[in-house]
């Protein structure tokens, strides 16, 4: 039918006169285009909802962040990843370096600095070493004697206190070897054996011996324990011990009892000297 006919014209707008105003109602009436009109509408309402939003902003971001990692880790790659060029080149150093390492000398070792000692704790118990023994200290000498000869006078008084002798018997005994030997140890000249042991001086008053001049061959003992101080005193003391009352005679009688002195009145003489070196010894 053309379009300009009259009848065609005014099928048209009796078509158009009998048509609902509305759209929506219309095809709500017809059945053939309802199925295809509403899962259109409700997957546009689905996208446009804030949940669905959500998701897919979450989504995109991690696709972003998955193909950034990918991004680094090829960059990475690429840099840790040398070229064969330059694996042969540090290749050719090594080999270089060993060839060089072969001549090398051995490093001379470096003494190791030395540990320092623990510092022991406040209260740990620290163990002394045992003192060593202390060297007897020599008398001073006084009344004008050396120090050899106040040593002996020491020696003399020193024995004398073991054995108990009262002060005015260490007198007796000093001022009897005053007059005998000046006190030094004296050898004698007759007896070359005396001189085999440590002596002061040589005499030659027969075989007289020692502090005392006391002689082998009257019983005082050998020419060995003779030369030895301590015990050319000890026999003096036991000597005038036995004299009776000793402690009341006079200095001269009491040493001549025991010596038998050609001298006798010589021991008196040094009664002073005596005394004064007993009382610094004692």
């Amino acid at each position: 039918m053309h379009p300009d006919d009259p009848s065609a014209q005014e099928l048209t707008n009796r078509d158009t006169a009998t048509r609902p105003a509305d759209g929506a109602s219309s095809e709500r009436t017809n059945g053939r285009h309802r199925a295809p009109d509403t899962p259109r509408r409700g997957a546009r309402a689905l996208l446009t909802s804030t949940p669905m939003r959500i998701a897919l902003a979450t989504g995109v971001s991690c696709c972003l962040g998955l193909a950034t990692y990918a991004g680094t880790r090829t960059e990475a790659d690429d840099r840790t990843e040398p070229s064969a060029e330059a694996v042969a080149e540090r290749a050719a150093l090594a080999d270089e370096r060993a060839s060089r390492s072969m001549e090398r000398t051995a490093i001379p070792s470096v003494p190791a600095s030395p540990t320092p000692s623990a510092t022991p704790s406040p209260t740990a118990t620290v163990k002394k070493a045992p003192k060593k023994p202390k060297k007897p200290t020599k008398p001073r000498p006084v009344a004008g004697l050396t120090q050899a000869q106040m040593d002996n006078a020491k020696i003399i008084v020193d024995v004398g206190r073991q054995l108990h002798v009262p002060k005015r018997g260490l007198i007796v005994a000093l001022a009897t070897a005053m007059q005998e030997s000046n006190l030094y140890n004296y050898a004698s000249g007759v007896l070359p054996e005396s001189q085999n042991y440590p002596h002061q001086a040589i005499g030659w008053d027969h075989d007289s011996v020692g502090l005392f001049q006391q002689r082998p061959s009257s019983g005082w003992g050998t020419v060995r324990d003779l030369m030895r101080p301590a015990y050319a005193a000890k026999v003096f003391y036991l000597a005038l011990l036995e004299v009776p009352g000793w402690q009341d005679m006079a200095i001269t009688y009491a040493a001549q009892s025991v010596q038998i002195s050609a001298f006798p009145d010589a021991y008196a003489q040094h009664e002073e000297r005596a005394t004064t070196v007993v009382n610094a010894l004692t």
